[in-house]
């Protein structure tokens, strides 16, 4: 595959002979990643859209409890069967046309879960909900693990983990825009049409974007030696290998219960908190808090990480910090008239917690190299999911129905739950994955090391060595630290050899 005429000489190589000459990065690359990180927001904004209005929502449509929730939930549900699916499309069908088809569900799915609103004449709105949710859901699965895979292949090993952190962070951005914007434009029952025909704009836009500005799914010549070794074309035998690397089991298994638990806290909070009297929009308010420290975590942690490549220790001491507050949360949230606390415990819960997953996805490379990218962070993702629609269940089955207090604003016509034992559980949750993955979590960073044995050139699109179509020098390779031909005695190990970046393009 070779790009288009601007981008020089290097640009119009073939990928093997580019690998062999040296390494570059393209200033499209940050094209890539502004679609993908604005069609991980837009699904984000989707998927939680209900959740922060529930009982209007309710009211609206005359629905259950219940069945709101099941909108939520059916996001976790889809992304188990269809997540694995997902990863093949990724890797087989490239970057480029799994973002454009993401793109084009996350729109139909948006206009689908509106008709029940508009002049049609509809016996079972929760079908066109649910409907539009679950086309939603597969979009998810599609973009929601592409940013490390969309970091290998297009960014420098300098850049990786932030532009991960960018296109990662961008999908709870999304939720924080929903936490905020639902309330905001729901006051009562006859506002929920407005707000579900205001969620289909992004999602349209964004959709011609992805269609119109996506060229390749693969640059012309690799940004790094990891780049070039890429092996994301044996799927199978990656996924065998993932399941024999010890490591990397406990932090899928960790950190996509971590997943599971956040989802869970995001869905249910507004249902958890109204029973003590506090108002959706509060409710809204501190899951944007939760999510915007997380951002923030996210972009300092990312900078850090980055310069000092200690994925490790940033992400256990993170997940350490969270249990702690995980355990604050389940106490005062079943006191009234605790809006400062509140706000404070959910600002420290995605300062610390929220804030490690691409850390935790950049990780999941590492340890699993040289498996490709999108079966090493998908997995973690659909283990969570599955982890997440178990916590969830469980959260909810664990409450009981009691009579009403005088402080209540829950609006679902039924007597508040009691949240008291299901919040215990998941701080309990927490603090278990937490402990197991600091004690036997331990691996080599095998995709540093192998580039480490490699000295690669890279150069930026505009350099003078393009402009002047000066040859790249060669980089001559270095032997990696293990032989990736060789089954790995390593528990970590991996015995997938590296192939060419040709394969790839």
């Amino acid at each position: 595959m070779s790009g288009p005429a601007g981008d020089g000489q290097g640009a119009a190589e073939t990928p093997t002979l580019g690998a062999l000459r040296g390494h570059r990065v393209y200033a499209r690359r940050w094209v890539f990643l502004l679609v993908l990180s604005l069609l991980s927001f837009s699904n984000a904004t989707l998927w939680l859209s209900f959740a922060p209005v529930a009982n209007t929502v309710a009211q609206r449509f005359v629905l259950s409890t219940e069945q709101i929730n099941w909108l939520s939930l059916v996001y976790l549900v889809v992304s188990i069967p269809f997540g694995v699916v997902s990863i093949w499309v990724l890797d087989f069908a490239g970057l480029r046309w799994a973002t454009v088809l993401c793109a084009w569900l996350n729109f139909a799915g948006s206009v689908l879960r509106s008709l029940p609103c508009m002049e049609i004449e509809t016996q079972d709105p929760f079908a066109f909900l649910m409907g539009g949710q679950s086309l939603c859901a597969l979009a998810q699965t599609l973009v929601i693990f592409s940013p490390a895979k969309l970091a290998a292949l297009w960014f420098p090993e300098h850049q990786r983990a932030t532009a991960n952190m960018i296109g990662t962070m961008s999908n709870p951005l999304g939720i924080l825009v929903a936490n905020l914007l639902s309330p905001a434009l729901v006051k009562n029952k006859e506002d929920v049409p407005l707000m579900l025909g205001i969620y289909i704009i992004p999602a349209g836009l964004i959709c011609l974007l992805a269609t119109a500005c996506l060229w390749e799914s693969v640059p012309p010549t690799p940004p790094s030696a990891g780049a070039a070794c890429s092996t994301s074309e044996k799927f199978l035998d990656g996924l065998k290998l993932l399941v024999r690397n010890k490591a990397y089991v406990i932090l899928a298994v960790c950190f996509g219960g971590g997943i599971g638990i956040f989802s869970s806290f995001l869905a249910l909070l507004e249902q958890v908190l109204c029973v003590k009297g506090y108002s959706n929009e509060f409710a809204g308010f501190c899951a944007s808090l939760f999510i915007g420290f997380g951002v923030l975590g996210a972009l300092v942690l990312g900078l850090y990480v980055d310069r000092t490549k200690h994925f490790t220790e940033a992400l256990k001491i993170g997940l350490c910090l969270t249990s702690l507050v995980s355990v604050a949360f389940a106490l005062v949230s079943q006191l009234p008239g605790q809006t400062h606390a509140l706000a404070v415990i959910c600002s420290l819960f995605g300062l610390f917690g929220f804030s490690v997953a691409p850390v935790a996805m950049e990780l999941a490379v590492e340890c699993s190299f040289p498996v490709g990218e999108g079966a090493a962070t998908g997995l973690v993702f659909v283990l969570g999911q599955a982890e997440g629609v178990l916590i969830m269940v469980l959260l909810t089955t664990l409450t009981v129905r009691r009579a009403e207090p005088s402080f209540s604003t829950c609006r679902d016509g039924q007597g508040p739950l009691d949240w008291m034992v299901s919040m215990l559980l998941m701080a309990g949750l927490c603090t278990c994955f937490s402990c197991f993955l600091v004690l036997f979590f331990h691996t080599p960073y095998r995709r540093l090391q192998a580039e480490a044995s490699m000295s690669p050139s890279i150069q930026e699109d505009a350099c003078a060595v393009a402009e002047d179509h000066t040859p790249y020098p060669a980089a001559t390779p270095e032997p990696l630290p293990w032989d990736p031909t060789t089954p790995s005695t390593d528990a970590t190990g991996s015995s997938e050899a590296a192939h060419s970046w040709g394969r790839l393009s």
